[in-house]
């Protein structure tokens, strides 16, 4: 693969058009944004009505931008390619130890201990143990993986007390959400981390700080005011998950698994009802004790306490001190989540009865679900490189210094923009992550921490329709179109707001 001159490395793309950004307005300014707006445009349509996955609408809609804004042919695939490189080399190995301790969190029955452990005692504080479940499970997991894992949990709890599905659910998505969007290890929050060269522990300190007011307003406050509007019972395919759940996950290895084989016809037969052939299997995937709630407090919170160590001594400590150079290595991103995952390999892992063979099995599984997830991460950074190459990013930025809007702003009004037409807050980050990029340039840690945060927040605005988790939350809790964006695309817009606002209070005292 050919390189560029002058694009060795993303850093230096941005010092060259951080210098072009006061030079004066010209035609090949107007011709990029306008064939920005265009390949977005493309992307759009390509994700929404040809329904294409949005790995080659974004490769589709970068070539098209390198094209049309004067990149030399021979150069575009090279500067695409640049740009999945430089976003995978480090996004793409956070995602993936990500997705290892989420999944070893959730098969040994980790995820189990803190939820019994926070759901004991007053029903009246259990909207704020559901949205303290979803803020804990959150941090390692993605959105869709909590959420799955909390359903059962919301709608036996729904079924148990007798409350409002909405009052319970809505906290467990404002926790889910909220972390999703703004805390490192989830790929939004990383790739805007990537792209605008910020540093990753400040990040998770400063997002932590602002998810936890935002969950509190986004989950439980709201979720009473959602109850109300709309007070449906446990119902939809929620429902039908703790209602079809034949095999209990209560009971020890020991018993026999009775699921029933898909390969057997429900015909009556008595053969049918006789243990599957994948029985045995199946009690070997369960572990055959469970991790304590302090084992598992412990693994989960490991990483992100690593992480804030370096972030600390970035701050407070010599450089020159002995410790400095260690607390650096094991607070990197990379080998604060490996460090995670091998000691939940042990904790998660082999002290709760799995072999290492279903454990090394287990981390492949792991793997599956984020194929996609990674690669479209890849592609928006292929899509964010020819952006800044081909001139849109200091279009832009000419833009918003002529109109004194603020990087903070910039970003996340340009997310909302992207979100509401793309339905990808993933999308959306990455993308507003690449336009900002100029402007960004001479920004101190602290301030670029604050916009890698208000583009993640302005990535979570107003979920609707073209968005699939919208129809994850519709289908889960049994609402109409409608319901759902009364409760949970409200509850979205209201995170995407409280980050905003958040970010910028914390940014007149930085």
């Amino acid at each position: 693969m050919g390189i560029i001159p002058g694009l060795t490395t993303p850093a230096s793309t941005v010092l060259l058009a951080a210098e072009d950004i006061h030079s004066p307005w010209n035609g090949h300014n107007t011709l990029v944004l306008a064939m920005t707006v265009i390949g977005i445009a493309i992307i759009v349509l390509l994700i929404v009505l040809l329904k294409m996955h949005a790995f080659l609408a974004l490769t589709i809609g970068a070539l098209f931008v390198g094209i049309t804004c004067g990149i030399p042919l021979g150069d575009i695939s090279a500067t695409y390619q640049l740009g999945v490189g430089s976003v995978l080399g480090y996004v793409g190995v956070l995602i993936a130890l990500g997705a290892m301790l989420g999944k070893l969190l959730a098969d040994s029955g980790g995820a189990d201990q803190v939820v019994d452990t926070l759901l004991r005692g007053r029903t009246g504080t259990l909207p704020w143990k559901m949205a303290l479940i979803a803020f804990i499970i959150g941090i390692p997991m993605f959105f869709e993986i909590g959420l799955v894992l909390l359903i059962p949990v919301v709608m036996l709890t729904v079924r148990k007390t007798r409350r409002p599905a909405l009052l319970l659910g809505i906290p467990a998505l404002a926790g889910l959400s909220v972390l999703h969007g703004f805390v490192p290890p989830h790929p939004g929050p990383l790739a805007a981390i990537a792209a605008l060269h910020a540093n990753v522990g400040i990040t998770l300190a400063i997002g932590l700080l602002i998810a936890i007011p935002t969950v509190i307003v986004a989950g439980p406050l709201f979720g009473k005011l959602a109850a109300r509007m709309v007070p449906v019972e446990a119902s939809g395919a929620g429902l039908a998950v703790i209602a079809d759940a034949i095999h209990d996950p209560t009971a020890s290895a020991d018993e026999p698994d009775r699921r029933p084989d898909p390969r057997t016809p429900a015909n009556g037969n008595p053969a049918a009802a006789q243990p599957s052939p994948r029985a045995g299997t199946a009690i070997a995937d369960r572990p055959s004790r469970s991790p304590s709630f302090g084992v598992t407090l412990v693994t989960i919170l490991l990483p992100v306490v690593l992480m804030l160590i370096k972030a600390a001594s970035d701050v407070w400590m010599d450089p020159k001190n002995a410790i400095y150079p260690f607390l650096q290595f094991i607070g990197d991103p990379v080998v604060a989540l490996l460090i995670a995952v091998l000691l939940a390999m042990v904790t998660f892992g082999t002290a709760v009865g799995f072999s290492p063979a279903i454990l090394t099995r287990k981390i492949g599984e792991s793997l599956l679900p984020i194929v996609g997830p990674t690669l479209i991460v890849g592609a928006g950074g292929g899509f964010k490189q020819i952006l800044v190459v081909g001139g849109a990013g200091t279009a832009i930025a000419k833009i918003a210094l002529a109109t004194s809007l603020s990087v903070l702003v910039l970003g996340w009004f340009v997310a909302v923009l992207i979100r509401l037409a793309t339905g990808s807050a993933t999308v959306a980050t990455i993308t507003a992550a690449g336009i900002v990029v100029p402007l960004a340039a001479g920004l101190s840690p602290v301030q670029l921490a604050l916009v890698v945060l208000a583009i993640g927040a302005g990535s979570l605005f107003f979920s609707h329709v073209n968005d699939a988790g919208f129809w994850l939350v519709q289908q889960y809790f049994g609402m109409t179109v409608g319901q759902t964006i009364k409760t949970w695309s409200v509850m979205e817009t209201i995170i995407s707001v409280m980050g905003l606002a958040l970010t910028g209070l914390i940014a007149v005292f930085v």
